[in-house]
């Protein structure tokens, strides 16, 4: 009975002591399940204040706004480049995506018409373009030394204070991509060339054809170039549109290998990790944007398999003439016909080239084989002078297949040669288009019109 008197206060306080550690282990828990919160409703955007205000008003009875969608990467951004989605680093943020853009710039510093249509094409390009925190858009330019010159001092002039995003400049030698091309293309140039000496007959202008063999891998930090700094055929040209980094656009543009040039410059450089460029959009200079830039990328996603280029349909009876003996051998054909039913072929302003499909596509890669450029030239009767787009509209009309139609709105050409040469009776139906124009090409130095 002693026993028994003297264990009942102690049971009693043993019960005590369970009671307070349930109590802090329950405190313990919810404090564990307030960080997950945090960070789980950060990462949508959301913060842990405003999910705590949320939940608030759910319990009193007030509606609660919807909270913001978690951010996603862009379809058709580059993100298989950069290894899959975007992940958090030890310094912070997001791996980079990147959106790279390439244009023809040469022969630039005594053509003032050729300055006064970039100029028109990078101020509407950088005045609508947004992109989020983690994306760069990198652009490339094709030129030779006095073109560059040109460019960067129009960069100075158009690359707006305030953008919001991060952006990078990477100069490419005209001559070292030259030689590198014209094993690939010559056998096509005497099919879709004007003559020696043309614009069209350099063999640069066939870039796109063969841009997945030739393009050069961009250096990441750490990774040395094994041709040596001075035989590197990329120029970098780094700069950060907007506040993040400004000193390299307003301290005149220097020309830079592979460095930004300042301490928030190198920090952003540290994380950005280039490879191979898997996709990338090719335009031409006689260009005016009226949408963002960013939404063209999403177009890579609608590709069917086995495409491998985005480029829209030739807005003129260009193709109805060139294939004129085709047509008249064929009368029932669809070649070199107006759309919908027909196949008038393509035009080269605008051209997503998918890199990566186009390196991995047999049947592409045999289409570049001269035997099968000479085949298909006679079979159709050939004999070009648009250089790509002439080879693209020509492999086109055998294999489809391998190409995305861009809708007319992004490519809205505004040539009208064609109805004054022949051709009125037909050329509404390729020249229509319908829908809001997103990108105004201004082929065959047509004015491009101001609203």
């Amino acid at each position: 009975m002693g026993l028994l008197r003297g264990g009942l206060p102690c049971a009693r306080a043993m019960a005590r002591l369970g009671a307070v550690r349930s109590h802090y282990c329950a405190l313990l828990l919810a404090a564990a399940l307030a960080v997950c919160a945090f960070y789980y409703l950060g990462s949508g955007r959301e913060t842990f204040s405003s999910a705590t205000k949320r939940l608030k008003e759910a319990r009193a009875g007030v509606p609660a706004a919807p909270s913001p969608p978690a951010p996603e990467l862009a379809r058709g951004s580059l993100a298989p480049m950069l290894g899959a989605k975007a992940k958090s680093l030890e310094v912070g943020g997001t791996v980079p995506v990147d959106y790279h853009l390439l244009m023809m710039f040469t022969k630039a510093e005594h053509n003032a018409a050729l300055q006064a249509k970039a100029r028109v094409a990078l101020r509407s390009l950088l005045r609508l373009a947004k992109f989020e925190a983690h994306e760069v858009l990198n652009l490339h330019f094709v030129s030779e030394e006095a073109s560059r010159e040109v460019a960067k001092a129009l960069l100075r002039e158009l690359l707006p204070p305030a953008a919001g995003f991060k952006c990078k400049v990477v100069f490419h030698d005209v001559a070292v991509l030259t030689d590198k091309l014209f094993p690939i293309v010559e056998a096509m140039q005497k099919h879709f060339s004007a003559g020696s000496g043309t614009y069209y007959s350099d063999s640069i202008f066939f870039l796109s054809v063969a841009m997945h063999q030739i393009m050069p891998k961009e250096e990441g930090p750490g990774v040395e170039d094994p041709h040596g700094a001075h035989q590197s055929p990329v120029k970098s040209l780094s700069s950060v549109c907007g506040a993040v980094v400004r000193e390299p656009v307003l301290d005149g543009l220097e020309e830079e290998n592979d460095n930004l040039g300042s301490s928030s410059a190198a920090a952003f450089k540290s994380r950005h990790t280039y490879n191979k460029i898997p996709r990338i959009i090719q335009l031409d200079l006689d260009l005016k944007y009226k949408t963002n830039i960013r939404e063209l990328f999403e177009e890579f996603d609608n590709f069917l398999p086995g495409a491998i280029i985005g480029i829209a349909r030739e807005m003129q009876p260009v193709y109805r003439h060139t294939f004129w003996q085709f047509r008249q051998e064929n009368p029932k054909t669809r070649v070199g016909g107006p759309p919908p039913e027909g196949l008038p072929g393509f035009n080269s302003g605008v051209m997503l080239l998918n890199l990566e499909a186009m390196h991995q596509s047999p049947l592409y890669s045999r289409l570049l084989e001269p035997a099968q450029v000479q085949q298909l030239a006679d079979k159709y009767h050939f004999r070009g002078h648009l250089g790509d787009q002439d080879f693209f509209t020509m492999i086109g009309m055998e294999h489809p297949e391998l190409f995305h139609v861009l809708d007319c709105t992004w490519n809205r050409q505004l040539c009208t040669w064609w109805r004054d040469h022949g051709y009125s009776d037909v050329f509404e139906d390729y020249f229509r288009c319908d829908g809001h124009v997103r990108i105004y090409h201004g082929n065959c130095n047509t004015p491009i019109p101001e609203v």
